[in-house]
């Protein structure tokens, strides 16, 4: 039997998941309108690749994937295009971002599918064709899978680790993809497993969802996989990637590494499904399983189209009258959207329907009493109190060297604090203005560059304009000393040599300073000296004598 190990921190909020588990997955109706973000993952921005009135069929590729990190966006039913450009997206900024607005024609007509036998492409191939169905981490990060799909040169591949413990309170929407749909999520794991070449796959389901761990060994068995189901423990938040390797491998990750550095993968359930939908079956990534619960009288998960406007979809739930808000995500790491109408992202696995009855509005916050309850509850082993101070007071170097950027923004530490300090916002807060500052020294620093490159293009071109002046000043006096060579001695003139030419060119500047010295002194010379008196005639004379005895030079000689 596998050992299992622990993690540090953590807690057990009431979970919240029997109400949405009653009901088999549905398939949501059409909406009324999808308006598809194009930047869906991390990574680059998707450029579109459709226009207003361009008809569209439900699969079809409407924006290209920016790089390689980066992954392609479809068309989540067939329609017209009837907007490119920004709208209003789930995000807790309430900014816009581009999107593909699609107006559906009823008749939800898919693209020609393609199923390809993967075994029979090399694995730059499959990853590439992953790339293009859009396949992503439908855990939360978002991450581009083909991304990951390549293991480290350095370190063999120990262990694949496929998430399904879905720590989050209130979702269910893993949990019931692996009771309905067990078998295409071993699949879709086999493929990551034959491109990383692991030695052992790890499937990791929290001991609450007891269904879910007997459908996923029931289809380890049906596939004849060798894959191990693992039942781990309940606590939030075992459903993170480095808190689940933890458990199953008892390896730590540490913050400056990744995963594969110690010969480690882990994706989520979600993936391996639509990974495998994209390579069996054909069809990019159009839709994914959401769960609606909350304040609502019809909990249950839906097969939802990418791009469907939340308020659409949360009717489907029959929300009460005092809904107030739409959380999108658990109630441990969710947010609030801007507004109803915002659209369903690869990102959306939860809607929960808001209500001060159902998350009654904290007391205020009141002062940190330093009693170390968030520093035992997080799992990265952080000191949260001594970030929070520093973030309050803005010194953000010292948030940084408590490793602020550690912080995965569980809650936990919100969650246990007796003093109800809401302690992700202010790590929230210090890490944007860092990257803000970060962002504005960048620029500065790029600016400087530009204008030290400037200064030295500027200097450049001043020393190439003298250096041509020169030239050509030395070419005028040397053919000025061949035509006068040339009229006064012999008939076959000779080309004056480099040296002679600069001679010349000294000479000239001697003689035009000579000139402009002569008639400096012309121009100072005394004017008005015809009716001089005999006194004032001695005297300017007594003056030239002294002036003579002290530079020697007689100006009437030199004239």
């Amino acid at each position: 039997m596998l050992q299992l190990f622990k993690f540090k921190g953590g807690v057990k909020p009431a979970t919240n998941k029997a109400q949405s588990l009653v009901e088999p997955v549905a398939v949501a109706p059409l909406p009324s309108h999808v308006a598809i973000p194009l930047h869906q993952s991390i990574g680059g921005t998707p450029r579109p690749i459709v226009a207003v009135g361009d008809k569209v069929l439900k699969g079809q590729k409407i924006g290209e994937a920016d790089g390689w990190i980066s992954a392609a966006v479809h068309a989540s039913t067939s329609g017209t295009v009837i907007h490119v450009g920004p709208q209003v997206v789930p995000h807790p900024s309430g900014l816009t971002a581009d999107c593909v607005v699609i107006e559906p024609d009823g008749r939800d007509e898919w693209i020609a599918r393609n199923p390809v036998d993967y075994r029979s492409l090399a694995p730059e191939a499959v990853r590439e064709l992953l790339r293009e169905a859009g396949v992503v981490g439908l855990g939360g990060a978002v991450f581009p899978t083909h991304g990951k799909l390549t293991a480290a040169k350095s370190v063999p591949m120990e262990e694949m680790v496929i998430n399904g413990a879905e720590c989050e309170p209130y979702i269910t929407c893993d949990d019931m993809l692996m009771r309905e749909r067990a078998v295409d999520v071993v699949r879709g794991a086999g493929v990551f497993r034959d491109l990383l070449q692991p030695k052992r796959v790890l499937i990791g389901i929290e001991d609450n969802k007891p269904e879910a761990v007997a459908a996923m060994q029931a289809a380890v068995r049906a596939t004849g996989e060798n894959f191990e189901v693992i039942a781990v423990p309940t606590r939030y938040p075992a459903g993170g990637a480095k808190q689940l390797i933890r458990v199953l491998t008892g390896k730590e990750v540490p913050a400056s590494k990744r995963s594969t550095d110690l010969g480690v993968q882990c994706f989520n359930v979600a993936t391996a499904y639509t990974a495998w939908r994209a390579i069996a079956h054909g069809e990019p990534v159009v839709s994914r399983l959401v769960t609606l619960t909350g304040n609502v009288d019809k909990p249950r998960n839906y097969e939802v189209l990418i791009g469907t406007p939340m308020d659409e979809l949360l009717a489907l739930a029959a929300p009460r009258s005092d809904t107030d808000g739409i959380l999108m995500g658990g109630p441990m790491m969710g947010f609030l959207v801007p507004n109803f109408k915002v659209p369903v992202v690869k990102a959306t696995n939860c809607l929960i329907a808001h209500s001060d009855a159902l998350f009654p509005p904290k007391a205020p916050e009141m002062p940190c009493i330093r009693c170390g309850e968030c520093a035992r509850a997080c799992p990265h082993e952080l000191q949260p109190f001594e970030m929070y101070w520093f973030s309050r007071a803005k010194n953000f170097g010292k948030t940084q060297e408590y490793n602020v950027f550690d912080c995965i923004e569980c809650g936990c530490c919100s969650f246990v604090c007796p003093s109800r300090i809401p302690l992700v916002q202010y790590f929230r807060f210090a890490k944007s203005e860092i990257w803000a500052r970060e962002k504005e020294k960048n620029a500065a620093e790029t600016a400087k560059t530009r204008f030290e490159f400037k200064q030295f293009r500027d200097e450049r071109e001043k020393r190439e304009k003298a250096e041509k002046l020169a030239k050509a000043a030395a070419a005028q006096a040397a053919k000025k000393a061949a035509e006068a060579q040339a009229a006064t001695s012999a008939p076959e003139p000779v080309a004056p040599s480099p040296l002679d030419a600069d001679q010349a060119v000294k000479k000239a500047s001697i003689q035009a300073a000579m000139e402009r010295a002569k008639a400096q002194r012309e121009a100072a010379a005394a004017r008005n000296t015809e009716s001089l008196t005999a006194d004032q005639q001695h005297e300017i004379e007594a003056i030239e004598a002294r002036r003579i005895a002290a530079f020697g030079t007689d100006e009437t000689t030199e004239k």
